[in-house]
């Protein structure tokens, strides 16, 4: 989701558990479990009071120092400590993808005081990258991107990671590439797509103390491409994550389960390769017809907490 469109809800859960933090809708039994994908860092957590499983979740709540000034209102909503922080590297130039100062430094400050918690970064694979650049463009700097040309952003981005206490980050590179909303999507050349996000990793992990992971994080549903067509090995993805809201209106539970590519799709992916799930954007969308600040979900939107999602 574009950052000028994305929702404030979003959530990061790592062993394939559905954490309710951002609808209202009362959970339901859980449908049949799909096969569980591992966990990351261990077997499953111990459930709270209230019986829902401890994962890490956390909400998106601004890039900058705004985004870490506003989780403690966001805690004292919630009723419960968050365990995540999540912000994006802006796409604009390749400065930006580098990590500014504006961005890294309220969050390396917060990672020195939570050093528990987790800390997710969405990275662009392409500046500008909400621009309306057609396919042909698109093409030739993903070609350009695998051949190593834009190496340099990616090393820099890492070193200062790392300087900053930020070595073990959750990062996202080229995150809903399946879509057509960003420059780095991947339908205009998959295949170049996938070396040049091999070619990111590669770039980030060959920066000494590092210990990050890497979420290969489409979005929900067929869009430009069917995303399983733009997944880069296994070797280069630790999470599969998926962005997902309750999108299109009055659609159910079961139909965001059951459409093509879409959450038992996901699931049963990383299952099949091994990997733990997430999901870094999710929530309640806002319509025309339901616009509100309830944050109520729209009817059918009935997020559940099972075993495995979904």
């Amino acid at each position: 989701m574009s950052l000028g469109r994305r929702r404030a809800w979003s959530a990061v859960l790592l062993a394939g558990v559905l954490v309710l933090a951002g609808c209202t809708a009362a959970p339901e039994p859980p449908p049949a479990p799909v096969v569980p994908p591992p966990p990351v860092g261990g077997g499953p957590p111990a459930p709270g009071s209230d019986g829902l499983p401890r994962q890490a979740f956390g909400a998106f709540l601004g890039s900058d120092s705004s985004g870490v000034e506003a989780i403690g209102g966001f805690e004292q909503f919630l009723g419960r400590p968050t365990t995540v922080g999540h912000t994006y590297l802006p796409g604009e130039t390749w400065e930006g993808i580098e990590g500014p100062e504006q961005i890294l430094g309220p969050w390396s400050r917060w990672k020195a005081e939570h050093p528990g918690d987790l800390f997710v970064l969405n990275v662009p694979m392409a500046a500008p990258n909400e621009a309306e650049v057609g396919d042909d463009e698109v093409a030739a700097l993903l070609r350009r991107g695998a051949a190593g040309e834009y190496d340099r952003h990616y090393a820099e981005l890492a070193r200062r990671l790392v300087d900053r206490g930020l070595q073990d980050a959750v990062l996202l590179p080229g995150w809903e590439m399946n879509g057509d909303t960003y420059t780095h999507r991947c339908e205009p050349a998959p295949e170049a797509w996938k070396q040049y996000y091999r070619r990111v990793v590669d770039v980030l992990r060959a920066q000494p103390g590092q210990r990050f992971r890497f979420d290969f994080t489409p979005s929900r549903g067929v869009d430009a491409i069917s995303w399983p067509q733009c997944y880069p090995g296994d070797d280069v993805v630790d999470i599969i994550g998926m962005d997902t809201y309750d999108q299109p209106p009055g659609a159910s539970w079961e139909e965001y389960v059951g459409q093509q590519d879409g959450l038992g799709d996901q699931a049963r992916f990383a299952a099949e390769h091994g990997k733990p799930v997430s999901f870094p954007e999710w929530g309640c969308s806002a319509t025309a017809t339901t616009r509100s600040t309830s944050g109520t979900c729209t009817p059918g939107w009935r997020p559940r907490t099972p075993s495995t999602a979904p």
